[in-house]
């Protein structure tokens, strides 16, 4: 019996979507805690709450699958840290819509938009009365470990690495060449741009949602290039200093093409039965 929990357990441990909740809810309490974020404690449990209600909902009207209560903790979370608004109505709606999408837009059962993504901008854009706040983070390298070592180890469990990195690489690189080679700024600004909270936060954990990124690792690759090569020329030409939410917006409407062009398994979160499917049947 004991050793059947124990088993049971490890399964369930399995399930990268704890890793994410745990974390994500590390960075809130960071947040509040140290950054005076307490104010707005009301919003986040309006958020929490109507993501759960709307995704138990849904699940009870479509797939009976409730273990995806999780997804619902994952999107409230992320929206929680980066969306940014004075009322709790315009939170609540803000997750209504994004757990909703995620049912209601979807090509070949996959939904299309990061439902954390497509929440924020729907509250800007309908409310007027929502916005994104880049530096309510601050910018240091403590952020760059934090966010990035936690990240890392999300992005091991789900098999986004690629993406976390390319994105990086090509936005990090053409920053660095444009502040540091072509402008002559002292490298700490660059540092100081790439470690900012936001910045990171939207690349080790929205855009490496296993659901809406394309599904094969050379389509994820070139995904991210074109998202990284997007947001160096908005952010650096433009100044558009949330242009990052945007862009994955605009672009998330081209990932089925992408997984129609390189085709590959759509990822699937593995629920302790499902793992114990799979196992047998090895």
């Amino acid at each position: 019996m004991i050793q059947r929990t124990f088993s049971k357990l490890s399964t369930e441990a399995r399930d990268p979507r704890y890793f994410q909740i745990l974390y994500l809810g590390s960075f809130l309490l960071y947040g509040v805690g140290y950054l005076g974020w307490n104010s707005d404690s009301a919003k986040y449990g309006a958020i929490v709450l109507t993501a759960v209600v709307v995704q138990f909902i849904f699940s009870l009207l479509t797939t009976k699958k409730y273990s995806s209560v999780k997804s619902a903790l994952i999107t409230a979370l992320g929206l929680c840290l980066l969306l940014k608004t004075g009322t709790v109505q315009v939170a609540v709606f803000a997750a209504g819509i994004a757990i909703a999408s995620k049912f209601l837009i979807k090509v070949k059962n996959k939904h299309v938009f990061n439902p954390a993504n497509i929440g924020i901008i729907a509250a800007i854009f309908l409310t007027d009365q929502a916005w994104v706040s880049p530096g309510q983070w601050g910018s240091s390298t403590l952020m760059w470990f934090f966010v990035g070592a936690a990240g890392l180890m999300m992005i091991l469990k789900v098999g986004r690495m690629d993406t976390s990195f390319t994105f990086l690489l090509v936005f990090g690189g053409l920053l660095f060449i444009r502040q540091v080679v072509y402008l002559g700024w002292e490298p700490t600004v660059w540092v100081h741009q790439m470690s900012n909270g936001t910045l990171l936060l939207f690349t080790f954990f929205m855009i490496t949602d296993p659901m809406t990124t394309p599904n094969h690792k050379h389509a994820r690759i070139l995904w991210s290039v074109v998202l990284a090569v997007a947001l160096f020329i908005a952010s650096n030409f433009f100044y558009v200093q949330t242009a990052a939410v945007w862009i994955l917006f605009g672009l998330s409407p081209f990932t089925p093409l992408f997984d129609r062009l390189f085709k590959a398994k759509k990822y699937e979160w593995n629920t302790p039965q499902e793992l114990k499917i799979k196992k047998i049947a090895t």
